[in-house]
């Protein structure tokens, strides 16, 4: 069995990985706005997905169950962004399914950037699934490149997490 002593510093050592800090000022409102940003836009990419699910992994070739958990990170891991509640896990249990689309999307061969649509000819501005943004794997890398930072930099101080582990991780540092 576990003692109470070994448990408390287990969990106080996770948190001192996963929360380098919390700042405040200017930095701390701008990882809020890039927060809930993201955490907004996730939401509304994996609620279609969850509430379409299986046409979704049909589409893809995927399993239902590996879609499932691909749409389940956008929404809750949305979720918690947007309330800064256990942040660093969120940010990369949907970093995970970006990167997993990244991939997918560099495997079919699809280019980084896609053509500028004012450079493309009358009639043409047509994705495989009709009009619209031809594809390309540049959103996902920035989705990756916004979530690693939110994954590394932490919540910022106008956060649940501030709330609730500031002062546990304040009292070990």
């Amino acid at each position: 069995m576990l003692d109470h002593q070994k448990w408390t510093s287990a969990v106080l050592n996770w948190l001192r990985i996963f929360y380098l800090g919390f700042p405040s000022g200017i930095e701390g409102w701008t990882l809020l706005l890039l927060r809930v940003g993201v955490g907004i836009l996730f939401m509304q990419h994996g609620y279609p997905k969850i509430t379409h699910l299986r046409t979704w992994a049909n589409s893809l070739h995927m399993p239902v169950f590996l879609c499932f958990l691909s749409a389940l990170s956008m929404v809750a891991g949305g979720v918690c962004l947007v309330l800064g509640l256990l942040t660093p896990l969120a940010a990369v249990a949907i970093l995970g399914s970006m990167v997993f689309a990244m991939i997918l999307e560099i495997v079919q061969g699809l280019p980084f950037v896609a053509r500028d649509p004012y450079l493309i000819p009358q009639g043409q501005y047509e994705g495989p699934k009709g009009k619209g943004e031809p594809p390309s794997w540049e959103k996902a890398f920035m989705y990756c490149l916004m979530l690693i930072t939110i994954a590394v930099l932490g919540p910022g101080a106008f956060a649940l997490d501030a709330l609730i582990f500031g002062h546990i991780i304040a009292s070990v540092r």
